[in-house]
């Protein structure tokens, strides 16, 4: 092998790589993105569940379990940590929900 084929098969090794790394990093922000907008989604249902909860019986509901007794909330507690604070019936609770690793 020549010395000018040498170092065009090395550059062309080289862009495979690059485009290969791209396309990984690229796989990996999408993915990502989606998780953030699922937890989103999550913490959007559990704060709905908890508003309808009050517009019904008059206060918040005391914890999750409360909400997928009684409201269909869906919860899925081996994938994701549910964080649900009540700080007083009549004020909205904290929520917030967290992927587990």
């Amino acid at each position: 092998m020549s010395k000018l084929n040498k170092v065009a098969f090395t550059l062309l090794l080289i862009i495979v790589i690059a485009i290969f790394t791209q396309s990984f990093i690229g796989v990996s922000r999408f993915d990502g993105y989606s998780e953030d907008e699922r937890i989103e989604a999550l913490e959007t249902a559990v704060t709905k569940a908890a508003v309808q909860c009050y517009a019904i019986e008059g206060s918040y509901p005391p914890d999750i379990e409360y909400l997928a007794e009684n409201y269909g909330l869906v919860v899925n507690k081996d994938a994701y940590f549910y964080h649900y604070e009540t700080v007083a019936s009549n004020i909205l609770t904290i929520i917030a929900v967290y992927k587990k690793w």
